[in-house]
């Protein structure tokens, strides 16, 4: 389809098909897999289900270099497919973390499938948002937009904290698939200045996101920083930027005598910037990031991808593409090709144009909402990283933190992700409110 192409309203399902999103936005159609159907495949399900005792008795790494290589051969459907990324991801962070220092081999039990797996569903690796998040959900009720009815099947801790911390963005997910279509209308109707579709589908963005942060602000209900900060988050660490975790080449992948060449990767941890609905947002409204966020002066800053591609020229926000799931990617990439909302917002009205006015209104109402979103977030970030991180962890020790106190006095702190946190997360944050204020720049131009 050309991307200037204005499909008919009751095509939007079937292009939003076309890049594997479904009525549920970027989450699957239906629940994930809760087991992979062909026994072949016990060996890596008895692991995953009892993930919480065998890292507690220090015997996963053991459990897993005796491991026989499995084939992928017997993976069929893409829900198999996607069980098993979410398999052996987990598996993989648990390797690395779940010992008294991080492991700098995976081996090829989990190496070899693992890079096959991820090759056919187009993502790196690594324990990623995907993983973690949209491939990793169950739900009593069927409806995936009730935080209160939905769990993570598999998590490192076994505690409600993580498996609410992982849920409350699966919900999120699930809000924002509402206005999906709605947002390719109004793309559609930009070259028509078609102000009335366009001023809808922005009062249901705003709505939409305003829901999303209301979803964020109950991350508290459930989900103790502490517990986060100490027990959760040291396994969802990925391979970049980790050289002072014991991490300072990456992570070798150990492909044995299986064909394929070993190699060392880098690759960042899971974060909620790998998420393509929040992305989507950025691009409908024009809002364009430049931070790489890394921290300045960071050694490991622009290192190459595993595909060879230097990133030292990408934002963050580009580079994380790579890891989102192949056709979550492209959609993103046709919608950037579509007309631009915030050009026309920005456009100058000649005489008085009541519907052009509303249309710029509710731009500038769904930029605040984003502006207010990415101001949560920020809370959020304050609650589980900058606090705990000066508090000492009484509890028991677990994973890379070990119970010990993190000396975050001696260096910057970092996300999931591998950011340079509060500095990129503010820019982010900026970046999106000026938007706005260019806008209304042009709006009081105008009255003018």
């Amino acid at each position: 389809m050309s991307p200037h192409a204005v499909p008919q309203q009751q095509d939007w399902d079937e292009l939003l098909a076309s890049f594997n999103v479904t009525k549920h936005g970027f989450l699957p159609a239906e629940e994930p897999l809760k087991s992979l159907p062909d026994a072949y495949y016990e060996p890596w399900e008895y692991l995953i289900c009892n993930l919480q005792p065998l890292l507690a008795e220090r015997t996963l790494r053991q459990s897993i270099d005796t491991l026989p290589v499995l084939s992928v051969d017997k993976l069929h459907t893409e829900p198999e497919w996607r069980r098993a990324y979410v398999i052996l991801t987990l598996l993989t962070h648990s390797y690395v973390w779940g010992g008294d220092n991080a492991a700098e081999i995976l081996p090829p039990p989990i190496a070899v499938p693992l890079l096959s797996v991820s090759s056919h569903l187009q993502v790196p690796p690594v324990a990623t948002y995907a993983a973690l998040n949209l491939w990793n959900f169950a739900s009593s009720t069927g409806d995936f937009t009730d935080v209160d009815s939905l769990h993570s099947p598999h998590t490192f801790t076994g505690t409600r904290d993580e498996s609410w911390f992982l849920c409350v963005s699966v919900a999120m997910e699930a809000q924002g698939a509402r206005v999906l279509p709605s947002i390719l209308a109004a793309l559609a109707a930009v070259p028509a200045r078609d102000y009335a579709t366009i001023t809808a589908a922005l009062d249901q963005l705003a709505a939409c996101i305003h829901a999303a942060s209301a979803l964020l602000a109950r991350m508290r209900d459930h989900c103790d920083p502490m517990v986060f900060y100490h027990l959760i988050r040291p396994f969802l660490a990925g391979s970049k930027n980790m050289a002072a975790a014991g991490l300072p080449r990456g992570l070798y992948y150990d492909q044995g005598d299986h064909g394929a060449p070993s190699s060392w990767q880098q690759w960042r941890g899971g974060s909620n910037g790998q998420s393509s609905l929040i992305q989507l947002w950025d691009v409908v409204l024009g809002v364009t990031h430049t931070s790489d966020g890394d921290a300045k002066g960071n050694p490991h800053a622009g290192t190459a991808s595993a595909a060879g591609k230097p990133t030292e020229d990408k934002s963050f926000h580009d580079e994380v593409r790579e890891y989102m799931p192949g056709g979550h990617r492209r959609l993103l990439e046709y919608v950037g090709r579509c007309g631009s909302i915030r050009a026309l917002a920005m456009q100058p009205v000649h005489g008085a144009d009541p519907d052009h006015a509303r249309m710029q209104a509710a731009y500038t109402n769904a930029i605040r909402a984003l502006t207010e979103f990415r101001n949560g977030h920020l809370a959020i970030i304050t609650s589980y990283i900058v606090v705990p991180s000066k508090k000492p962890w009484l509890g028991a020790g677990s994973g890379l933190d070990g119970g010990k106190q993190d000396d975050t006095a001696d260096r910057e702190l970092t996300g999931t992700g591998g950011t340079a946190l509060l500095p990129f997360l503010k820019q982010s944050r900026d970046e999106t409110k000026v938007c706005g204020e260019l806008v209304k720049a042009r709006m009081a131009e105008v009255r003018c």
